[in-house]
């Protein structure tokens, strides 16, 4: 459906991401998922069509485009295979850290081969005793000589298995100095010291999530990013566009759900009436419909406020929390119209329903997006009472 934000490039983009989603992706979407196993040979060829981080600068391989545009690619991979749309998901947040924070050699190094699909970068923040609470991190980091040191665990780390560095985010100060004592780091994961595990999910295994493990793992102190004691708050502001994109990866199912259902209520029949014929079917639809919509165009208009250089914190969180949940809710209707068939695996899903689930829980609860704004809104002080 076309909105106000549409232009003739995000359309052809559009197109482009569409018929790769299509014809190259869609088709191995529950397979991957049950066999675990993330395709990294589909990545290269996203990454060879341009679908990959767009908005970083052509200078690393980018194409300078406008966070819209990514926000259109995740939409159109997402409605393919939801899991396949943290390619560009976790390209458009870990690049817009590194190209904002990373010293050039560092930029150079690691993010033309983002960008090009050849590899992929994790981020590390959760840890076992600080999931919400983000800033009481107690992984630390010690700089000796030309490298710091750290010790400690991170926890439900997305494609830990797949990527081939993390962004860190270590304890430099005190635990008293909260955020203020926070420090990030890029860790290439094959440095001596560091272990890692998969868990077993109720979805998104394909990519995978797990904890990683840093035993006195030296990391060059040039792969500091930003200001030792400072990297919390400057980094975590790339978190205002990773949540807008959530938004849409969350919807992309929802709208291929809908497609499904609505194709399928024409050709389904019940006493001797096609499924389109009762409103109790057709007006379920229009509802959801109307609801994906909205939340399509408040999810663009977070990317659109980006591309602004406006404020956008408020509109990024509402877009982290309610589009997750208004997703899973129109998949389970749609599930459940299909009847047994959409409770089965031989259609998708049940699989929908449990990739999106979880992005009910990762990158901040709707408690925690709910604060954001009315911190944004109210002010801190209010907020906090």
């Amino acid at each position: 459906m076309k909105t106000v934000f549409d232009t003739e490039e995000l359309e052809s983009i559009r197109e482009l991401a569409r018929k790769f989603a299509r014809e190259r992706v869609a088709a191995g979407y529950m397979e991957r998922e049950k066999s675990g196993r993330f395709d990294m040979d589909l990545v290269r060829e996203m990454g060879e069509l341009g679908l990959i981080a767009p908005e970083l600068p052509e200078r690393y391989g980018g194409l300078g485009a406008s966070h819209l545009l990514s926000g259109v690619i995740i939409e159109e991979i997402a409605r393919a295979d939801f899991t396949f749309g943290y390619v560009s998901l976790l390209a458009s947040l870990n690049g817009q850290i590194l190209s904002s924070f990373a010293g050039p050699e560092v930029a150079g190094e690691w993010l033309p081969g983002m960008i090009g699909g050849e590899h992929m970068l994790a981020i590390a923040l959760t840890e076992p005793k600080g999931g919400s609470d983000a800033a009481s991190l107690a992984l630390k980091m010690e700089r000796d000589g030309r490298d710091y040191i750290l010790n400690g665990e991170k926890t439900s780390i997305s494609a830990n298995q797949v990527a081939k560095a993390v962004i860190t985010f270590a304890r430099t100060g005190t635990v008293e100095e909260r955020a203020r004592g926070v420090s990030a780091i890029l860790v290439p994961l094959d440095l001596p010291g560091i272990t890692t595990s998969k868990f077993s999910n109720m979805g998104q295994n394909s990519l995978g999530h797990g904890s990683i493990w840093f035993d006195n793992v030296r990391v060059p102190a040039k792969y500091l990013l930003g200001e030792e004691g400072r990297g919390f708050g400057q980094v975590m502001q790339g978190f205002d566009f990773s949540r807008s994109l959530i938004g849409l990866q969350a919807l992309g199912a929802a709208r291929q759900s809908l497609d499904e259902t609505w194709a399928y209520i024409d050709e389904r029949h019940a006493f001797g009436k096609p499924l389109n014929a009762f409103q109790g079917v057709t007006h379920q639809l229009a509802d959801f419909d109307t609801r994906v919509e909205a939340a399509r165009l408040l999810s663009m208009n977070a990317l659109w406020l980006k591309d602004q250089g406006l404020p956008h914190t408020a509109e990024a969180a509402m877009t982290k929390w309610w589009p997750p949940l208004l997703a899973y809710e129109a998949i389970h209707a749609c599930l459940l119209i299909h009847g047994h068939a959409g409770y089965s695996d031989a259609l998708p899903f049940q699989q929908r329903l449990r990739d999106v689930l979880g992005l009910q829980i990762g990158d901040g609860t709707a408690h925690i997006m709910k604060n954001i704004i009315a911190r944004e809104r109210a002010g801190r002080g209010m907020a906090a009472g």
